[in-house]
Parts: C-alpha cells; sequence; structure tokens
C-alpha cells in the first residue's frame, strides 16, 4: 500500500493465466466467494451491493453500494464503492490484470478518499489492510480450486472467456 491518502494501490502477483483470473471476476458464483456480492452481474451500469462487518470506529453500517462503471474482458473491471453513511465516502475500485509470465499481475487501485475526512482515512487505512491480507488471500483461495474449468467447491464454471 502507498502512502498516498486518496488511494490504496496494491500490486499483487498470482501463478495464474488472465483467462482464470478473469473468471473470479466476472463469474457472479465466483465474485460472491471473494467479494461478497449476492447479486454482481458483469455489466455496465449494474447496481449491486456488498455487505460486510460494520466497523463502529469509522460509522461504516457494513454495507458498499456499488456499480459497474467500466469492464475490459480480461484486462480491467472498475466498480462505484460507495459508503453512504456518515463519512459519505464516494471511491472507485478498479482491478487490472496483465499477464507476466505462467501468471498474472494484479494491479488495484481504490481511489477517491478525501485527505481531509478523519473517517475516511481511518476507513483507507483498515481497507489497505484488509484488501491484500484478507480479500486477496480469498481470492487466492478461489482461483486455487478452478482448475479445468471447475471453482474451489468442484462445480463446474458456466463462464468462458471468448
Amino acid at each position: 500500500m502507498t502512502d498516498d491518502p486518496r488511494a490504496i494501490r496494491l500490486d499483487e502477483f498470482v501463478p495464474y493465466p488472465p483467462d482464470r483470473v478473469w473468471r473470479a471476476f466476472v463469474e457472479p458464483r465466483l465474485v460472491t466467494k471473494w467479494l461478497g456480492p449476492e447479486d454482481f452481474q458483469p455489466v455496465v451500469g449494474h447496481r449491486f451491493t456488498i455487505v460486510t462487518q460494520a466497523v463502529p470506529t469509522t460509522k461504516f453500517d457494513g454495507v458498499i453500494h456499488c456499480q459497474v462503471l467500466a469492464i475490459e474482458p480480461e484486462r480491467m473491471l472498475r466498480i462505484s464503492w460507495d459508503d453512504h453513511g456518515p463519512s459519505g465516502a464516494r471511491c472507485t475500485a478498479t482491478w487490472r490484470l496483465v499477464a507476466e509470465g505462467h501468471g498474472t499481475r494484479l494491479f488495484f487501485d481504490h481511489e477517491g478518499f478525501d485527505p481531509d475526512d478523519e473517517l475516511q482515512q481511518r476507513a483507507r487505512r483498515i481497507m489497505g489492510g484488509g484488501w491484500r491480507s484478507w480479500l486477496f488471500s480469498r481470492l487466492e483461495t478461489v482461483l486455487a480450486g478452478d482448475t479445468a474449468g471447475q471453482d474451489a467447491t468442484g462445480e463446474g464454471l458456466p463462464y468462458r472467456p471468448r
């Protein structure tokens, strides 16, 4: 994580090819396993919510309101990330996938935090650690189980990249 008070920026290598990583970003059942929304659809303009644990110290109620903003198949997914609570944080979360050797370099930018808002800065610090330690590890678990069109439950994947 950088020290930029407006953003969380992460760079993570995953030992899986971009098409396999991409499935974890667009197959709704897989997205639910690592990011949590029950109502995600990989369609620009689609609105969905992520319900997670509330964080009283930031006055975060545990509900994130999102919208799919942009999709570039096997390369990029950008969503809005809005907290309708007291912090009023309105951010974007962007994942970019770049083929690297036999794997994928995954760049993540969570941008739009107000550097002068104490609640948003506390939230940024909490989320910065959470993205790397908790959510990326969940993504890795989903990817590790996705062999030959199977997810971590052993079920087939209906989404196939073109």
